[in-house]
């Protein structure tokens, strides 16, 4: 059973989350931990939180080991659009739109390899 944590309404453009989550998607956990630390992206905090959130829940719900784990689903989809102007010459107003992300996590147990019969 998969362990699976949701992030909503981060007041991050989701095409900007979308490549911190490239970087890390099938990766075991402590090598997209490690990534996640060095990449210069301000979305890359919240990744990491949430998938330090996603770790424990499966530590604790799931009873799952850490060292087994890896991301088998990660994936970001727009949230709610704030919608804003901005004042115009000749008083026009300019939409604004500032988007945010949905960001969902699901962790699984690594697959074990079957082995090919040898001829």
């Amino acid at each position: 059973m998969p362990a699976k944590v949701y992030l909503r309404n981060l007041r991050i453009s989701p095409r900007k989350v979308r490549l911190v989550v490239d970087l890390i998607r099938g990766l075991k956990i402590d090598e997209a931990m490690e990534q996640l630390k060095y990449i210069p992206k301000r979305s890359a905090v919240p990744v990491m939180k949430l998938l330090k959130s996603a770790v424990a829940a499966a530590e604790n719900d799931h009873k799952l080991n850490k060292a087994d784990l890896f991301i088998s689903k990660i994936f970001v989809d727009g949230g709610a659009t704030l919608k804003r102007s901005m004042p115009r010459a000749m008083g026009r107003a300019f939409p604004i739109m500032k988007r945010t992300s949905s960001i969902t996590i699901e962790l699984d147990k690594k697959p074990v390899a079957l082995e090919a019969p040898e001829e």
